[in-house]
């Protein structure tokens, strides 16, 4: 009899163990779970951060080479002028002189 009282403890002893560690392995998987989530998140933050970072950048870098290419634009468009304007008095004076000759 006692033996068998025993054996009963030790098989109820085990069954708590079992459902015990059972528990805490469902736990820890959650747990885990939770991190894997959390950290899923935070990568998706960075990413969104860092991709705004980075339009932001373009569109400044942007903004810049636009004033940096009008500002040449409008330096050969005087240029052009100048060149021009010489030319036209050159081609003018020789027309004058043409029609008085």
């Amino acid at each position: 009899m006692e033996l068998i009282k025993k054996v009963k403890e030790a098989e109820t002893q085990a069954r708590d163990i079992i459902a015990k560690a059972k528990s805490e392995a469902t736990a820890r998987g959650e747990a885990m779970q939770q991190k894997r989530l959390e950290a899923l998140e935070k990568a998706e933050q960075e990413r969104k951060q860092a991709t705004e970072a980075a339009i932001t950048k373009a569109e400044s870098e942007g903004h810049a080479e636009v004033g940096g290419l009008k500002a040449e634009a409008e330096t050969h468009r005087r240029e052009l002028r100048q060149n021009v304007e010489s030319k036209m008095a050159a081609a003018t004076a020789k027309v004058t002189e043409h029609l008085k000759g």
